[in-house]
């Protein structure tokens, strides 16, 4: 195989594997340009307040290593 041919099949799996996911991912485009479109930005900020208290409230979570 020489570098060529190789350098075009490491090229070629990641857009293929982008081909299959496509038809999903327009389904979560076409979701977010509806909730954009359908919602104002005053409804928008106040979702992200919420999320933000919420954030905020919530305990913190510590990650414990497995090597102790």
């Amino acid at each position: 195989m020489t570098q060529e041919q190789n350098t075009n099949s490491e090229t070629d799996s990641p857009n293929s594997s982008l081909s299959k996911n496509e038809s999903g991912e327009k389904e979560y485009v076409e979701e977010a340009s509806k909730f954009i479109n359908e919602t104002s930005l005053d409804k928008m900020h106040e979702i992200a307040e919420i999320a933000r208290r919420k954030k905020l409230t919530e305990p913190p979570k510590w990650v414990i290593p497995d090597d102790i």
